[in-house]
């Protein structure tokens, strides 16, 4: 009877979360993730529960090629949630036109994704705050993020962008931003904050000299990853930037 129970219960679900990939069945997507851990997981219970990052990856890069920031939050003590947003029938990403307007609707969808995510894993993962969310997203992910930072949600704490260059960062006094520079791409006008706007708003921008857009993932140097490990670090300790909760 139990089983029978179980399976009625799968059956009918409106998600099914099969450790890689979870399903969004109003939108029937199929959502590639790969979830950490902190280090000491067995700390995480329901008095105290334990932090939560969501991580977007870059586009045309694989969710799992950021294990380098995966496993540094999960050392601070943060499970993370790796997501990959591009699906195979999903439209490319615009390069012409006004990429703002024209890339939207990716942003659109990705931030529905992050939303639908936080929402149906709180359920799965008592044990862990999904109410107080790190976002953290390298280049069209860290679009992603900006994007549902700038939409208003009250379960977002921290916003980290990893060289996104189109969404405008959240200028919002309960969210604490800090942007990673790489040296070889501009962002849009508007993109970063200006020196009051980063004072008002608890915003952090930090350039890393010599460093590439594109090797800020598993693939980069071993410099590079531990330069933004570090400025992760001072950032969210408040020895970098201060950050005000």
């Amino acid at each position: 009877m139990k089983l029978i129970i179980l399976f009625a219960s799968l059956l009918f679900s409106t998600f099914s979360f099969a450790g890689d990939e979870i399903y969004d069945e109003s939108r029937d997507r199929h959502i590639p993730i790969d979830v950490s851990h902190p280090i000491e997981k067995k700390h995480c219970n329901e008095p105290q529960k334990c932090a939560v990052a969501l991580l977007s990856a870059g586009y045309g890069v694989s969710h799992t090629k950021y294990a380098f920031l995966s496993k540094h939050l999960n050392q601070l003590g943060y499970m993370v949630v790796a997501i990959g947003h591009e699906l195979e029938n999903d439209p490319p990403l615009s390069v012409s036109g006004n990429l703002y307007e024209t890339r939207s609707e990716n942003w659109i969808r990705g931030a529905e994704t992050l939303d639908f995510i936080k929402r149906r894993l709180a359920s799965t993962y008592q044990n862990y705050n999904f109410n107080d969310l790190l976002l953290i997203g390298h280049s069209n992910g860290g679009d992603i993020s900006s994007w549902l930072a700038n939409d208003g949600k009250d379960y977002i704490d921290i916003v980290i962008t990893l060289d996104h260059r189109r969404v405008p960062l959240p200028r919002r006094k309960d969210i604490s931003v800090l942007s990673i520079r790489g040296s070889d791409y501009p962002a849009d006008d508007g993109v970063l904050p200006s020196k009051r706007e980063a004072k008002e708003y608890s915003m952090c921008v930090k350039e890393i000299p010599e460093s590439r857009h594109n090797d800020m993932t598993d693939y980069g140097p071993k410099w590079l990853k531990d330069e933004i490990t570090n400025v992760i670090d001072d950032f969210l300790n408040g020895t970098g930037c201060r950050v005000d909760s």
